[in-house]
């Protein structure tokens, strides 16, 4: 694991995120047309989301500075990627919300769970590397 794989991935999570979050801000009705549902009664629910997932690109670019001393904003973005989908997974099997939902967590979430994981793997690891060197400890 490179810095700058590290720096890259953070920084094409970021892109993806801020334009994710404009489109779904700008445009709240156009994912729900493209995959055939329903709008939303109130679509400044789902501009909710957007603004968020654009902030977490923010975040994104920033930690891409430094991934080693900023990887909380990581771990943060990481656990939303796993509770999504499971948040997902809980109201499609309750009915709440259809199949077709699930197209937003390729590209939201599936996608970088590897990339993610790599980052905080390396943290832990050198973390664990310094715990054990550190003669000030």
């Amino acid at each position: 694991m490179t810095a700058s794989f590290m720096k890259i991935t953070l920084r094409l999570a970021a892109v993806y995120n801020l334009i994710w979050g404009a489109w779904v801000v700008l445009f709240p009705n156009h994912f729900f047309n493209l995959v055939g549902m329903e709008p939303l009664n109130h679509p400044m629910v789902w501009q909710g989301m957007g603004m968020v997932i654009g902030v977490y690109g923010l975040g994104y670019w920033w930690a891409s500075y430094d991934p080693m001393r900023h990887w909380p904003i990581v771990a943060v973005g990481a656990l939303g990627k796993i509770f999504g989908p499971i948040g997902f997974l809980f109201n499609y099997l309750q009915g709440i919300v259809p199949f077709e939902f699930i197209y937003t967590l390729v590209t939201n979430d599936f996608i970088w769970w590897i990339p993610f994981f790599l980052i905080l793997k390396k943290v832990h690891t050198e973390h664990q590397w310094k715990l054990t060197n550190d003669s000030t400890f």
